[in-house]
């Protein structure tokens, strides 16, 4: 006899939780052991950039978490989905939170003047990609078929 299979995508952890464990390895990694010479930015700059990425992150994940609440559907990836949201930040993007999560990186790393952070940026997006978000669209692939699949070629997975 066969497992049934799982109403829910199996992403390998939280993706806030992604996201924060790589900021705080970036950060701990400059400011314990490595040291470098911050971002070289001045300080206006450094803060309208922090805003602009915060500010600019927090509205894709409201607005995202909006159109989810909307469609009746949760958002946690560890919850099963009942519907797709097409609407709204996803008519641009299929990864509207995963986005502003990244923008959001982005500003706090700025905001901790680590370069570090920045280094752990592209195995960031790889975990992202490979453990959350590949996964996510096979299981939407399996669960909304046809429909789901045509919405992913003409979507972008990120911009």
């Amino acid at each position: 006899m066969t497992e049934p299979k799982s109403d829910i995508p199996g992403v390998i952890a939280p993706p806030p939780l992604i996201f924060l464990g790589y900021l705080i390895a970036g950060i701990a990694l400059e400011y314990l052991v490595v040291r470098t010479q911050g971002l070289d930015m001045p300080g206006s700059l450094r803060w309208t950039v922090v805003a602009l990425f915060l500010l600019a992150g927090g509205g894709l994940i409201v607005a995202a978490l909006g159109r989810f609440k909307a469609a009746g559907t949760p958002a946690p990836p560890w919850q099963p989905t009942t519907a797709f949201v097409v609407h709204g930040v996803y008519r641009w993007t299929r990864n509207p939170m995963y986005l502003g999560m990244t923008l959001a990186y982005l500003g706090l790393t700025v905001a901790a003047n680590a370069p570090v952070a920045l280094w752990l940026f592209i195995p960031l997006i790889m975990t992202i990609h490979y453990g959350v978000i590949a996964r996510e669209e096979r299981y939407m692939a399996d669960k909304f078929g046809v429909p789901y699949v045509n919405y992913a070629h003409n979507v972008p997975r990120w911009l």
